[in-house]
């Protein structure tokens, strides 16, 4: 399964800067990894981990800004077609095979 976040969060105050950079942050740091600006993507093991990652952004949210998430099997994701651009070194080392490894 992959948790796919899409945010835009406003960036125009020394305020509301921090709080993007603490949301992103957080993002980073939970596991996830930027496919692109505002998209973060996060590999999970089944349900169970899925639904623990979606609490834990759900208790990281920022008041202002639009967030949304999409949860979708690796199957699905694997077939995302790239119309401009490559997928960048992480994408390319990281597969389901390898997360039992973790």
């Amino acid at each position: 399964m992959r948790i796919i976040v899409f945010f835009d969060l406003p960036v125009v105050k020394k305020k509301e800067r921090k709080i993007y950079a603490q949301f992103r942050r957080f993002l980073l740091n939970d596991g996830y990894d930027m496919i692109q600006y505002s998209v973060y993507s996060r590999l999970c093991n089944g349900s169970d981990m899925t639904n623990k990652h979606l609490k834990r952004l759900n208790q990281s949210l920022p008041e202002k800004g639009s967030i949304r998430c999409l949860t979708i099997t690796e199957k699905q994701y694997e077939d995302m077609k790239f119309l401009v651009g490559k997928p960048t070194a992480k994408e390319r080392r990281v597969h389901t095979e390898q997360l039992s490894l973790f």
